[in-house]
């Protein structure tokens, strides 16, 4: 009995990353390869020039942080090179797009401030928020003044765009 394999792969749409998420990535690129792994390797081999390295805490550990500063390269290189940069302002700003601060508010008064990012920037900045979130699909296309309703596992929660900028916003309500 041969293996079961589909007809054919699905597609990958494009990953956007903002310039300055690519620039994070970037920095820690360079700052995992050109200062954190020698620091280690000096590490490894002062533990090495030890002896027995079987029984050796410092050399065992030392190897392990290689293994995982290059596995953390590797990938963040990989994900560089497919990582599309979107650099240039869309046309209509006043709509909510890929790269957008909204501002929006609840009936209730409450209000949060964030910006629409890619997947592999929502960790760098906690008012950043995924493109692929439920906010972000229900926002995407509407404007100031327009509601979105967001449909999240605690429930539908309607908000109403109070701001559209492609600059951080001002007065923000740190939340």
């Amino acid at each position: 009995m041969g293996r079961v394999r589909p007809d054919k792969p699905k597609p990958m749409r494009p990953s956007y990353i903002t310039k300055e998420g690519q620039a994070r990535l970037l920095a820690e690129v360079d700052q995992l390869w050109r200062v954190k792994r020698p620091e280690v390797t000096r590490a490894v081999s002062e533990a090495a020039a030890l002896g027995d390295r079987s029984e050796n805490a410092e050399y065992i550990y030392g190897k392990k942080m290689l293994r995982e500063i290059d596995r953390r390269v590797r990938f963040l290189r990989r994900r560089l090179d497919v990582l599309q940069v979107v650099e240039l302002l869309p046309d209509d700003r006043s709509s909510v797009r890929f790269g957008a601060w909204v501002r929006i508010g609840s009936g209730s008064g409450r209000t949060r401030c964030f910006r629409i990012v890619g997947p592999d920037e929502t960790d760098h900045a906690p008012r950043y928020v995924s493109v692929d979130s439920p906010m972000a699909k229900a926002l995407i296309g509407r404007r100031e003044g327009d509601e979105a309703v967001v449909v999240t596992p605690r429930g539908r929660h309607r908000w109403t765009i109070v701001a559209v900028s492609y600059q951080p916003l001002e007065g923000d309500d740190g939340e």
